[in-house]
């Protein structure tokens, strides 16, 4: 095998690799956004834990950070929690800054 081939070997190992810690990342993401707007929904015990469940089966569509964004906001405007789509965006990128530092750290 020549330089070149170890080289784009390595190259497409890495980018397999960058794709499942992203995939898991936003599928922590998920998991952490629902217990957040699980809370906020007055849920607890496993009913959060199934609503966070959905939002992570979302993981799985070609437009799941949308539908996440969708699901949270006509649940929370179902419930009267106010919160506006802003927020949810901006609660989903801390949670995705959290999950990726929980995955680094090994949990």
């Amino acid at each position: 095998m020549s330089t070149f081939d170890q080289r784009e070997d390595s190259f497409e190992k890495r980018y397999v690799h960058d794709e499942e810690l992203r995939f898991k990342a936003e599928a922590r993401r998920n998991k952490l956004v629902g217990l957040w707007a699980a809370e906020k929904l007055g849920k607890s015990g496993a009913d959060a834990q199934a609503y966070a469940d959905a939002l992570v089966a979302a993981e799985v569509s070609a437009d799941a950070d949308e539908r996440v964004v969708a699901t949270v906001k006509k649940d929370f405007e179902a419930a009267g929690v106010d919160q506006s789509e802003h927020q949810i965006r901006r609660t989903m990128d801390e949670m995705l800054s959290k999950a990726k530092a929980e995955i680094k750290a090994g949990e």
